[in-house]
């Protein structure tokens, strides 16, 4: 088997906290195929580096080789010594920033009363996440924010999302460069993996700047149905969207990343099916 740089997002990626079912056999496999020395194990993931720790236990997952954590903002290299954050990652978005710390950037949108800061621990150097609530009209208030942002030069991507069961929103703002994409990109020139060596499994919305770039990548299964469609016509060559009966498995989670992985590499396809 030749060198592989194996990028997966977690839930309900190779997590099956979704609603379709799981290949019972199909964990097992993907954990024997990331023990190969020839694979690097990247996470690729929204969570923070403690919440990837418990998705490692709670779903038995491999340990990865680097986890791209914190939508992009966090890059760990990890050994037996454990998890070691890339200061390099750090100083590569940083000028977005202009080098303003967190606190800085914070006390630069005090003036905003709808902005609650979240917990210490969903908080880190490129990442100033807030509650907002779902009362407020969020367009307005980040159109807003854009514009005192942009005043002061800083260039950020500001990243809307709900959580629905603690019925507020949430707004997490990052360095404009600090995404999925930059990182992995960035991952591959630090190691010197081309995108002929490299793959990556997705199933949303926020996998889409990487599912429709140049590294070859695949869509499991289980993804909504609106991102399939979105990508029916993309990329035919470099994305591949699982469909199942790969190996007796059902292309969700997974499943589908191990069919897509076998579909670009047939070295892989052939030492999956010798493990049968």
């Amino acid at each position: 088997m030749k060198p592989l740089l194996l990028c997966t997002d977690l839930d309900r990626t190779l997590i099956p906290n979704g609603p379709h079912p799981e290949s019972p056999a199909a964990r097992e496999r993907f954990r024997r195929l990331a023990r190969c020395d020839e694979v690097t194990l990247v996470y690729v993931s929204g969570r923070h580096r403690a919440l990837i720790e418990q998705a490692i236990a709670d779903f038995d997952l491999p340990q990865p080789d680097y986890a791209i954590a914190d939508v992009g903002s966090t890059l760990y290299q990890t050994d037996s010594s454990g998890w070691h954050q890339w200061d390099r990652w750090d100083a590569q978005i940083d000028p977005d920033w202009r080098g303003l710390s967190h606190d800085a950037l914070h006390a630069l949108l005090i003036g905003f009363p709808a902005l609650e800061l979240q917990e210490p621990e969903k908080q880190n150097r490129h990442k100033l996440s807030y509650y907002v609530s779902l009362e407020a009209d969020s367009q307005q208030l980040i159109d807003e924010i854009s514009g005192k942002l942009q005043q002061a030069g800083i260039k950020a991507n500001l990243i809307w999302s709900i959580d629905e069961l603690a019925h507020v929103g949430l707004l997490d703002i990052l360095p404009a460069s600090a995404n999925k994409l930059h990182a992995i990109h960035f991952l591959m020139q630090q190691t010197r993996f081309t995108p002929e060596d490299t793959v990556f499994a997705g199933d949303s919305g926020n996998d889409l700047d990487v599912l429709l770039s140049d590294i070859p990548a695949v869509l499991v299964a289980n993804a909504d149905a609106k991102i399939k469609a979105s990508l029916e016509t993309a990329r035919q060559n470099d994305l591949y969207q699982s469909k199942g009966n790969y190996l007796g498995m059902n292309g969700n989670y997974s499943a589908g990343i191990l069919e897509g992985v076998a579909h670009f590499r047939p070295d892989v396809d052939t030492w999956l099916r010798e493990q049968n």
